[in-house]
């Protein structure tokens, strides 16, 4: 395994931030897919995987109703437990277990939900649910619907080395979804995606959700904010000047953090159907795009918002050098220099998903006001203007 892609993948199992930003029911995929999937026409009954009081606190102020669960993903045990309860679970944003008898006219939705706040990386939290959810029987079978990354499709431009240049290669996860998830080992995320694929049986269905770069503020009860744009809006503010990789020219396909949180509910609302129009076992992979971009242009509208919003002195770009990038941001080559190129065909088909938030380019001005603020260039920009 070439050693660079060995360290990005360690990195992106224990930064969940942008393997996929801040999972749980208090990160940011997972708080905005909850806050969606509560105000859903079906009714759940939904515990959190929480590690701590405070989190816990944050959850039970939005959501009073949720039964809360302290450990992480190394609680093994109480994991495996809740998963064999569970009907269906949302992994590395929520879960979903126990029968629980809504009241809507002419059904009866046996949902409970089990939120876990933990990343979607972690290989002992997907092997004990897996091993939950296996206890099912195979007229109820249990559901998981796990959470990936667009990260998976890195590899290429990490074992080469070669950041910021453009690659024709486009997978889509239709046509293409046996190359998709049969992708080299070494990969990020392949590790986790690979038991959960490796689950599917008469007794569990799995189905993997592979987001690309997120973008907008989510509605959850923790983290709203996402992680590529927002550190390279960082970056920018820090520097004076545009942050860009290499020649700038390399893609990525985004969402809105909105338009994601539909797919899991659609996904979620599948499930409590028994299955529903939905794909599930070695065909249920969805990528979540809803568009895509050249990192170089993004790099220069966050420089060009930034000036224009008084944070930096001109609205020019510079590139940086590799090492230096990484010092800014970990991984940062690979977060805006290595292509990431997907289409998402199979939610569009079976779930009806129609991506409706607006674009990543007109969600800058608002990340970087936010960045500004969130890093005191507010407050600096104004002492600096009246001093």
């Amino acid at each position: 395994m070439p050693r660079s892609v060995l360290e990005l993948r360690e990195f992106v199992s224990s930064h969940a931030e942008w393997s996929t930003p801040s999972t749980g029911a208090t990160g940011y995929i997972g708080g905005d897919a909850l806050y969606r999937l509560m105000r859903s026409t079906q009714q759940y009954e939904v515990a959190a995987l929480v590690r701590s009081s405070e989190k816990g606190a944050q959850v039970a102020s939005q959501y009073p109703t949720i039964r809360l669960v302290y450990g992480d993903l190394d609680s093994a045990e109480a994991l495996e437990e809740e998963a064999r309860k569970a009907d269906i679970v949302l992994r590395g944003c929520l879960m979903i277990p126990k029968p629980y008898r809504t009241i809507f006219a002419t059904a009866l939705a046996d949902i409970y939900a089990f939120a876990d706040c933990a990343n979607a990386d972690h290989v002992v939290g997907a092997e004990a649910l897996t091993k939950g959810l296996a206890a099912h029987a195979s007229d109820r079978p249990g559901y998981i619907i796990h959470t990936s990354g667009t990260g998976v499709l890195l590899f290429a431009d990490i074992e080469r080395q070669i950041f910021g240049e453009a690659s024709e290669k486009i997978y889509n996860d239709w046509d293409d979804v046996s190359e998709v998830t049969s992708i080299p080992d070494f990969a990020p995320h392949r590790n986790v995606d690979k038991i959960i694929l490796a689950s599917g049986s008469s007794n569990v269905k799995p189905a993997i959700v592979c987001p690309p770069t997120i973008y907008g503020q989510g509605r959850g009860p923790g983290n709203q904010r996402s992680h590529q744009l927002p550190e390279l809006s960082r970056c920018t503010l820090e520097k004076g000047h545009g942050i860009q990789v290499g020649a700038g020219k390399a893609y990525w396909t985004n969402v809105h953090v909105h338009d994601l949180s539909e797919v899991f509910v659609a996904l979620v609302e599948a499930a409590a159907a028994g299955g529903g129009n939905a794909s599930w076992g070695a065909e249920g992979y969805y990528f979540t795009e809803n568009g895509e971009h050249v990192w170089g242009e993004i790099s220069k509208a966050v420089a060009s918002a930034a000036h224009k919003q008084g944070f930096i002195l001109s609205d020019k770009v510079e590139t940086h050098s590799d090492e230096e990038i990484n010092k800014m941001c970990q991984f940062g080559t690979a977060l805006w220099g290595a292509n990431s190129r997907c289409r998402a065909i199979r939610a569009r088909k079976l779930l009806g998903w129609s991506p409706k938030g607006r674009s990543i380019e007109e969600e800058i001005p608002d990340t970087v006001a936010s960045e500004a603020d969130l890093r005191g260039f507010v407050k600096h920009h104004a002492a600096k203007v009246t001093g």
